[in-house]
């Protein structure tokens, strides 16, 4: 079997992998027995926007294109998966829709098949850019789901935030998603001090006007300049209280593995929900991997280590589902029991989101 080469990792954790290769359909349990459901797949690390806590305007310096996943790669990838019983693929960036086979990624994956024969979810989350266009063809390939990022609704703070006059074609999307049978749509917001902290209210009107959930993420340090200030965040008691100022919030239980804490606005199906990644991590029942465009498993957001997938996929194993199989597995028994965000000892990843992947 290929060796699966870690980043920021002591060389010792390669070595457990082994022990949990005998069984491909085994379940991805890590050392905490956190069952890993959902694997996060990055397309591509370009964007069509050029967010300000996110990348710099110029001087990005992007994947090499030999070494993004292509489409029988990604494929092989989450058909391992598949069998260790992920049942959730979510499809990221940068931006997925720049992806020129976005709408073949969706129907190989959508096509995936559990070891007991049941389909996998298949979302995606996107700025919203040329989804109008393309959103038919999705549904018709196999999306599930979608989540589009949308901070702001006013055309001048949005060309200032992004660096790109692109508001129209979002809200365009947000309509085709609003118009089609995919539910529950989710519309994205990092709440951010002195840029969009006093549109709270306006962006849950808006998308409950679009039969959406408005999710606001509270900001992390996950910027490719590394400028990320905590004194800066709007914190999730923050966002509650100015949302409470206009409506009654009653708590939804039942979150499970999910990121976002929701609440039912004034005793309606209408909800709101806060993913507080900082101030409330939920790393205790994370069952989330995540895949980069360039073939590295991370068992975390903020993992200063990655599992190289590109050297096994592009070796010509005989035993391509084992092998696979053996670094998702290594990973798992590597995640650790928390992100960390508040120890004195954490490092910002040096990767940025948009190579990541959200």
């Amino acid at each position: 079997m290929a060796t699966p080469v870690m980043i920021g990792m002591p060389r010792l954790a390669a070595s457990g992998a082994a022990d949990h290769e005998s069984d491909p359909r085994a379940p991805l349990v890590d050392r905490f027995g956190r069952v890993h459901r959902d694997l996060r797949i990055s397309l591509t690390d370009r964007c069509s926007l050029r967010c300000t806590y996110c990348m710099p305007e110029q001087g990005n310096e992007w994947l090499a294109k030999t070494s993004i996943l292509t489409l029988d790669e990604i494929e092989r990838v989450a058909r391992g998966a598949a069998d260790a019983g992920v049942s959730t693929f979510r499809l990221t960036g940068g931006e997925p829709l720049l992806r020129p086979d976005i709408v073949e990624v969706v129907r190989c994956l959508a096509a995936i098949r559990r070891p007991d024969g049941s389909g996998v979810e298949l979302a995606m989350t996107t700025n919203g850019i040329r989804l109008d266009e393309v959103l038919p063809d999705l549904i018709a390939a196999g999306l599930s789901r979608l989540n589009i990022s949308i901070d702001t609704i006013r055309r001048d703070r949005f060309h200032a935030l992004t660096r790109r006059d692109r508001l129209p074609d979002v809200l365009r999307g947000i309509a085709a998603a609003a118009a089609s049978p995919l539910r529950p749509l989710k519309l994205n917001a990092v709440a951010m001090r002195g840029v969009n902290d006093d549109e709270l209210v306006e962006l849950v009107a808006f998308a409950r006007e679009q039969g959406a959930q408005m999710r606001f993420i509270e900001q992390m340090p996950l910027d490719a300049g590394h400028t990320w200030d905590r004194a800066q965040m709007v914190t999730r008691e923050e966002i509650l209280a100015a949302l409470s100022a206009r409506w009654r919030l009653d708590p939804i239980p039942g979150r499970g593995g999910a990121p976002a804490e929701r609440w039912s606005i004034d005793g309606t199906a209408d909800t709101v929900g806060i993913i507080a990644s900082v101030t409330a991590p939920f790393c205790g029942d994370c069952d989330r991997l995540r895949l980069t465009a360039d073939g590295q498993l991370r068992n975390c957001l903020f993992s200063s280590s990655e599992y190289d997938l590109l050297p096994v996929l592009r070796a010509g194993s005989e035993d391509d589902a084992a092998t696979i199989g053996g670094v998702l597995r290594a990973c798992v028994a590597g995640k650790l029991p928390g992100h960390a965000i508040d120890d004195p000892s954490f490092l910002q990843p040096l990767r940025g989101m948009n190579a990541i992947g959200g």
